[in-house]
Order: structure tokens, then C-alpha cells, then sequence
């Protein structure tokens, strides 16, 4: 038996729109107005001391900090927020919503980051990041930081230390 080639099509039609829902539209962009507000939101439900929005934009202005975010089809699905100096830079902020947590997101982020970051030949990044955050401390050592000190009680809303990791974009050679 032969289906008419009208529900042929449009079987094929459904098909192709289901595919096309299941691709992944990830786009990264800098930090812009229209992206601001929707960072401070998520910034908001991710720290107890978050960045405020009057700070965040004024980072747009900022010319020693870059910005990014990942955003599928419209929805902010994480941010990264840097501020750098002549040989390196500070993690300000990084953060992946609820949503997308366990895709990449934060890994992404780091790497388009770390492009920009050689691009302008500087030559680390560094962080802080609270030792109860196990989940990000994975995330960096498989990104290739390294834990260079602790800042004791760096933290409020719970007190807490920091551990203080960089990655250097190029080992240096010992003579």
C-alpha cells in the first residue's frame, strides 16, 4: 500500500520541525542593553552578594572588561564577565541558568573567553570560587586551573573562604 504523497509530505514536514526544535541554537554575544537586565536577573538568583544592575551597566562602558553571554533562541542560558590588566585577568562573574546547567554552557563560555583573552596576548585568567562549590571546582580543574591561594573569609551570606585558581594560558619554561 502506497500513502498518497500529500501525507508523505506532511510527515516529512513534521519530522523536519521536530529535528529543526531539537538543534541547539547557542549564540555568544557580548553583553549588550538588551542583555543586561536579563544577566542581573539571573546574577540575582545565583549569588547571595550578586552584582547589581547599576553595576553591571556600567561594565558596557567599562573598556577593561568583556562581557559575554549565551543565549538559545532569545533565553540567556549563562553569562561571563571578566575585568583585565596588561598581562592578565579577574573572573568577575560567571553563571548558567537553572535550565541549562549540565550542557556546556559554563565550559563555552570559559573557552570563547580564553580566545578573546589570547587574542589581546595577555596570559592568565584567575578566579575565586567558594571550596563548597564542588561542581565549579570540577569544571575548572578540567579547564585547566590551578588552585594558587585562599583568601580567608572572602565570602559573606554564608562566611566563607576562597580558593583563589588561575590558569596560565602557556606554561612558562624554567631554564
Amino acid at each position: 500500500r502506497h500513502e498518497s504523497p500529500s501525507v508523505l509530505a506532511r510527515l516529512e514536514k513534521k519530522l523536519n520541525s521536530f529535528r529543526k526544535s531539537e538543534e541547539i541554537a547557542m549564540t555568544i554575544e557580548p553583553m549588550n542593553p538588551n542583555t543586561v537586565e536579563m544577566v542581573a536577573t539571573l546574577e540575582e538568583q545565583c549569588f547571595s552578594t550578586p552584582w547589581s544592575l547599576k553595576d553591571l551597566v556600567s561594565e558596557l562602558d567599562n573598556p577593561w572588561a568583556i562581557w559575554i553571554t549565551a543565549t538559545e533562541n532569545g533565553v540567556l542560558a549563562g553569562y561571563l564577565g571578566i575585568q583585565y590588566g596588561p598581562d592578565g585577568a579577574d573572573i568577575m562573574s560567571i553563571a548558567t541558568s537553572q535550565d541549562f546547567r549540565g550542557k556546556g554552557i559554563a565550559k563555552l563560555l570559559l573557552s570563547h573567553m580564553e580566545q578573546q583573552l589570547k587574542a589581546k596576548n595577555l596570559q592568565w585568567i584567575t578566579l575565586e570560587v567558594r571550596p563548597s562549590n564542588i561542581s565549579a571546582l570540577a569544571l575548572y580543574a578540567s579547564q585547566g586551573f590551578r588552585q594558587v591561594g585562599r583568601r580567608p573569609k572572602y565570602y559573606q551570606k554564608p562566611t566563607e573562604d576562597a580558593l583563589l585558581l588561575t590558569k596560565y594560558f602557556e606554561e612558562e619554561t624554567i631554564c
